[in-house]
Formats: structure tokens, C-alpha cells, sequence
């Protein structure tokens, strides 16, 4: 795969990591046992020339008991991975890592330099355990406020969109205010496209969407 990527001039730079265990577990036993999933993705992130690696704080319990259990894990990893110049990030994925506020306390008190964000401009429904997506979203974190308290730890942005309108624009949200968002922050580094539209190819999707941060840009 490195070969590959050297070959065609393509630069790897991010690993989203999935399946590998809930790292916002309270019970300890099975959460460190997910921490030490997590390491063989740094290593590989070292090898394919990566800068980041994205996990998610899936878990149970309270969201006290869980966001302490967060931030020890993020601890670890971010120790783990400092020794290897990689970067950890979180993305809002369901529950209370939907909840700005939640992330932004999490990487505060975790306070390490390689440990950050990764905003989803999507992803902000905190009713429902994620993986249920098809259910009815009771609660909505306001997408606009949770990107504005994520992006002062971002070390990436990923750039949702869903099905396009007839003009190109995103019927679900005002992208031009979330790309404001963004730059005011100061915000320098990569921004990931990733197209969840079901309406038409994906391929066009990712084009329109790389369209559509241009225009606002």
C-alpha cells in the first residue's frame, strides 16, 4: 500500500479507526483493552507516512463516568502516539460526543498538544446510540455551535454533505456559514470530504462537495 501511494503521488495522512473497542468505557478492563487495539493503528499510521489517527468515544454509563473514562484513555493513546509524531483526534459520532461542549472538556483536561478534534459538519444527533441512524433524531446538538467549540482542538475538519439541491447547495445546512466558521477560527490544516448522499454516485457527490467548499472558501 506505501508503494503504491509513493508510486502515484498520493500523500497518506489520516486512519479513521472503527471496531477496535469503546474507548469512553468506565469499566476498565474491557476499556484498556480497547486503548491497546487502538496502538496497532499508530504504528501503521507511522508507516504509511500518516499525520492523525480519528477514534471515536463510544460508551456507557453517565456522561461524567464516561468522559472521565475519555480522557484517560485519550491519555494513554496520546502518549502512546507522541513517540511516533502522530496525531489522535475524536469526531462528534452519536451520544455525547455529539455534544460540543462535552468534546471540548475532554480535550481540555486531556491537554495534550497531539490529542485533538476532528468536527463532522454532520453527526450531531446525541438522542440515539450510534449506528441506529435510520431512527428519528429526538435531540439535535446545533451543528453551527458544536463545530465553533471543537475547532480550537481540530487537527482536521471533515467536510459532511448529503443529497444536493438543484443549486448545489446543501438542504440540511448553510455550508457557507460553517466555512466561515472555520476560518475564523484560524483553522490551517487538511479538510475531508465525505459524501452521504443517497440519491446520486458517490463520485459526483465528492465533486460537488469539493465544488461547494470552493465556492464558499
Amino acid at each position: 500500500m506505501l508503494k503504491r501511494s509513493r508510486d502515484e503521488g498520493v500523500l497518506n495522512h489520516l486512519i479513521m479507526v472503527d471496531d477496535e473497542g469503546s474507548l469512553a468505557l468506565p469499566d476498565d478492563s474491557q476499556r484498556l483493552s480497547a486503548v491497546e487495539n487502538h496502538k496497532k493503528w499508530v504504528e501503521a499510521a507511522r508507516l504509511l507516512g500518516c499525520k492523525t489517527i480519528r477514534v471515536n468515544l463510544h460508551g456507557e454509563g453517565s456522561s461524567a463516568d464516561k468522559k472521565m473514562a475519555s480522557i484517560d484513555s485519550l491519555s494513554r493513546l496520546g502518549e502512546f502516539a507522541k513517540t511516533m509524531n502522530i496525531n489522535v483526534v475524536v469526531e462528534n459520532h452519536g451520544s455525547d460526543s455529539s455534544n460540543g461542549a462535552w468534546i471540548a472538556s475532554v480535550m481540555q483536561q486531556v491537554g495534550m498538544p497531539n490529542v485533538g478534534t476532528l468536527p463532522d459538519f454532520g453527526n450531531f444527533c446525541i438522542s440515539h446510540p450510534w449506528g441506529q441512524t435510520q431512527d428519528p433524531c429526538v435531540e439535535m446538538y446545533d451543528r453551527y455551535q458544536g463545530v465553533e467549540e471543537m475547532l480550537p482542538f481540530a487537527k482536521g475538519v471533515s467536510a459532511k454533505t448529503y443529497d444536493f439541491d438543484a443549486q448545489g447547495e446543501q438542504p440540511k445546512m448553510d455550508y457557507k456559514r460553517l466555512l466561515d466558521i472555520v476560518k475564523k477560527s484560524g483553522f490551517k490544516g487538511y479538510i475531508g470530504i465525505e459524501f452521504e448522499g443517497n440519491t446520486q454516485p458517490e463520485a459526483d457527490g465528492i465533486r460537488q462537495t469539493k465544488a461547494l467548499i470552493e465556492r464558499y472558501w
